[in-house]
């Protein structure tokens, strides 16, 4: 059987996660598709890109730092960074006693197009482009804050080959087969070389609530 690969346009305030005991909105008000999970979290005040399947060989790459697939934020912050501030979060910052691994970080010359959310009335509030290759809880927020600038609004554009493209909040849709292929490529994946993976049923936490990590 096929699997399935979707991209989904996580609004703010949307859980990464199907089911929530305090009625909060989550993942099942937009996609009612059985048995796909969320390959990487954002928390709740991040919007931007989740891909969602039901391959266990591609969830398990997706997020394991061994594979390094590259993840790409916009990141609004208060005040403007200068670049002593954008190199230290180049060279990684200590969190919890644990440096971050380099990150590609530029500072935006002008505001990206994005769909309108009304933020914290700061001025300047300038925009970033952050890449990681690593998956930490709340890391961009953690990072940012660490250099005196705490992110505004922080919207993930791309995961991997993967982009938002046009997708709007709340909107999803399946990979082409293109998008699958060049996704496979980036985590060394063929249809010849595949795990057998796992069932809905063999990963059912994923369902559940489990730490946000960005």
């Amino acid at each position: 059987m096929m699997s399935n690969y979707i991209l989904f346009y996580k609004p703010f305030g949307v859980l990464t996660q199907f089911t929530d005991a305090e009625g909060r909105p989550t993942l099942s008000d937009y996609i009612q598709l059985p048995g796909v999970y969320a390959a990487g979290r954002l928390d709740k005040d991040s919007e931007g890109l989740l891909l969602l399947t039901d391959d266990g060989d591609v969830l398990h790459r997706v997020t394991h730092p061994r594979w390094k697939l590259p993840k790409t934020y916009l990141v609004q912050i208060e005040g403007t960074p200068n670049e002593a501030a954008l190199q230290q979060l180049r060279e990684g910052i200590v969190i919890k006693g644990r440096k971050t691994a380099p990150a590609e970080v530029t500072l935006l010359a002008e505001p990206p197009t994005l769909p309108p959310r009304a933020v914290r009335n700061y001025h300047p509030t300038p925009w970033l482009q952050i890449v990681l290759r690593e998956g930490r809880k709340r890391q961009v927020r953690r990072m940012t804050a660490a250099v005196g600038h705490p992110t505004l609004r922080l919207v993930r554009i791309a995961i991997g080959p993967l982009s938002l493209n046009n997708l709007q909040p709340g909107q999803w849709r399946h990979l082409t087969t293109r998008e699958r292929n060049v996704l496979f490529h980036a985590l060394g994946l063929t249809p010849d070389n595949r795990r057998s993976r796992r069932s809905a049923g063999q990963r059912p936490a994923r369902r559940g609530k489990r730490k946000p990590r960005t």
